[in-house]
Formats: C-alpha cells, sequence, structure tokens
C-alpha cells in the first residue's frame, strides 16, 4: 500500500544478565538507561529499511534509492546505492541482510517500480533479480527465513495477496500459487512504512499484516507461503490510513502487532496488541504506546523485552508487550535488533540511532 510520505558490548550484555545483581539485570530487561544514540549520515532521505546485523554493521535503505552501510557501529556510511535505483528515484523501503556483505532489497510501486535488487560483495555492486511485471500487484514488503529461503509480499491482485518466493538467497523470484490464500477484504492492503508488514520466525513460519479493511488482520503460514490462516487483531481498521503497520516474533508462537493511524495528529487509542499462540488470536495491550507506531523488535535479552517506534516516539515494554511505557521522543519509522544486542533505528531526514546506555561507548 503507498503510504506516504547500543552503547554496551554483546559481551558486557551477556555478563549483565549472567552474572549482574538483580537489580542490574532487570534494568537490562526493561532498557532502564538507555537512549538512542544518533549517528550522523549525512543522507536527507527518509530511511524505512533498515537491516540489524550486529550492534557494529547494518544497512538502512530509503527514498531517492538510498542504500547505506556501516561496519564500525556508525561512525562512518558507506554509500552503496545502486545507481539505477538512484537514477529512477527508487523507494526502497526493506531490505533483508544475510550477513555483512549479503543484502536483499525492495523498492515499493506499482508495476515495474516495484523491484527486488541484490548485493553480495557489500553494496559495491547490485543485480537486479526481480522486476514486477504485472501493473495490478504492489510490493510492500519482505522476509527471510534463512540465507536461501524468502518470501515478498504484494497487495491483493484478483482478491488476494500475492506472494513471491526465492530458495536461492533472492537470485531467482516466482509467484507462489494463491490457491491456499484466503480471500482479502474490500481495501485491505499492507503498509510499506518500515518493511515489517511480512516477517519470519524460524524456518517455516511467516506472517503478513494488513490494514485498510474493516477489520485490521494477521495471516499466518507454517509451510513457507503456501497455505495460511488469517485472525482479526485488535488494533482498528476501517480506514485506509489504519491498520497493523509491523509485527515481530520472538519464536513462532510470541508475537507483536503495532499500528494505528499514520496521519498526524490523528488518535490511536489501541496502538498494540500481542499474541501467545502464533498469530491465532491477538489480544489488546493493556497500556498501549500513546500514538502511532510503524516498527517494532524484540530485544534480544530479556523474554519479555521489545521495542516499538514512530514519529513521536520509542516505546518499550518488559512484560512481552502487555504494557508499554516511552523511552524516547525522537522520530523513527523502523527499529531491528541483531543477536549481539546491537539494536538500530531509522527514519525521517536521514536519521539513524543505535541503543546505547547512558556513559558507555
Amino acid at each position: 500500500m503507498r503510504l506516504l510520505g547500543v552503547g554496551m558490548c554483546a559481551a558486557a550484555l551477556l555478563l549483565g544478565v549472567v552474572a549482574a545483581p538483580a537489580q542490574a539485570a532487570d534494568g537490562l530487561r526493561d532498557l532502564r538507561g538507555a537512549g538512542w544514540a544518533l549517528k550522523q549520515t549525512g543522507k536527507d532521505a527518509r530511511f524505512r529499511g533498515l537491516a540489524a546485523v550486529s550492534r557494529s554493521t547494518a544497512w538502512v535503505t530509503g527514498s531517492k534509492g538510498t542504500v547505506l552501510r556501516t561496519s564500525d557501529g556508525g561512525r562512518s556510511w558507506r554509500d552503496v546505492s545502486p545507481p539505477e535505483a538512484v537514477a529512477e528515484g527508487l523507494e526502497l523501503r526493506d531490505i533483508e541482510a544475510l550477513d555483512g556483505r549479503r543484502a536483499v532489497a525492495l523498492s515499493i510501486g506499482e508495476g515495474e517500480a516495484s523491484r527486488v535488487l541484490r548485493t553480495e560483495d557489500g553494496g559495491a555492486t547490485w543485480t537486479e533479480a526481480f522486476r514486477n511485471p504485472d501493473p495490478r500487484a504492489f510490493y510492500d514488503c519482505l522476509t527471510f527465513f534463512d540465507s536461501r529461503h524468502g518470501l515478498a509480499m504484494s497487495d491483493p491482485v484478483d482478491g488476494k495477496f500475492r506472494i513471491l518466493s526465492t530458495d536461492d538467497g533472492g537470485r531467482s523470484w516466482r509467484v507462489l500459487p494463491d490457491s491456499g490464500m484466503p480471500d482479502a477484504l474490500t481495501g485491505e492492503a499492507g503498509f510499506a512504512a518500515s518493511g515489517q508488514c511480512l516477517v519470519a520466525a524460524g524456518p517455516r513460519d511467516v506472517w503478513l499484516a494488513t490494514g485498510g479493511g474493516a477489520v485490521a488482520r494477521v495471516l499466518h503460514s507454517a509451510d513457507r507461503g503456501l497455505t495460511w490462516q488469517v485472525a482479526d487483531s485488535t488494533i482498528p481498521a476501517a480506514d485506509p490510513a489504519r491498520g497493523v503497520f509491523a509485527l515481530a516474533f520472538r519464536n513462532r508462537t510470541r508475537g507483536l502487532a503495532v499500528g494505528g493511524d499514520y496521519r498526524t495528529g490523528q488518535p490511536s487509542p489501541r496502538a498494540a496488541a500481542v499474541s501467545a499462540d502464533a498469530g491465532r488470536t491477538w489480544r489488546q495491550a493493556s497500556t498501549p504506546p500513546p500514538a502511532y507506531r510503524s516498527g517494532a523488535a524484540w530485544f534480544p535479552y530479556g523474554a519479555g523485552t521489545a521495542l516499538t517506534v514512530g514519529p513521536t516516539g520509542t516505546d518499550v515494554t518488559a512484560d512481552g508487550g502487555r504494557t508499554w511505557r516511552a523511552l524516547d521522543p525522537g522520530s523513527f519509522d523502523t527499529v531491528a535488533c541483531a543477536p549481539d544486542g546491537g539494536c538500530w533505528a531509522a527514519g525521517e531526514k536521514g536519521r539513524v540511532g543505535r541503543l546505547e546506555w547512558s556513559g558507555k561507548g
């Protein structure tokens, strides 16, 4: 769908969980003392695509065909933008890093504007792996299960969401049959807001978030996109600007959904929901974020700790998404955490931040 538009080293974090006093471990779980340290990118693009490889390495993608990569914790950024994407002003709304050198990026838009680009050399060169030939399709997000298997999703075509699949690391793609996909609701679509409207956990499970229809829904597949089950979320929809904008699953059962109404100044009173059964049912957060949120990520340490971001700030939960509290007032569109505890956020006007603790480098 068209959308207008971390200080401690990993070893110290692990030590904090394993050996620190109880109060220190509690502080880690709810991220007390943490905040976003801005990393100057030198760009004014809006970054809605983000891949966190580690505390030192991350990729961001955004408007004007921009792709940046850092390998030194954000102290410096290498502009690795694909020349054709820059020349055509493509909107690169999602990127998935297979490692520090290999990445797959998605540009959005109707027809041929939706493309998949791939690099194997840290962005020095890019190969176009897919160009959408169908003017009715509009791809929003992509995700990978492992270094070989991945999916991308399009807004409904002929009344059903369209799924694109790769089994060779993004080198080639094919449209999956839609016989196992439920019918879409009138006006239903995905939001290309943060690269998190399609997310995977484990080798076969994947979830798709929707909005714009009468109900905001979450679709789940346990067979890499061949068949899908659908569930209503508690996040309001019934408007093209409302719905679930991002999903995050810690494992194949525990998930978060965030969203709301992306229009400035519009209320989003039920902006978060949680699931404990692989997305079959969703429960409204008892204390949700105070406004629309477009991105979410689980923090690797602390079983119930997660972050959510949006234009009006960042919130954190320590109880698996039931209650949220404000962490930072800055504007971000997307957030991601690496296995070593390196969490990154990105957004408008070239903003990129890394989660850091007060007094820590």
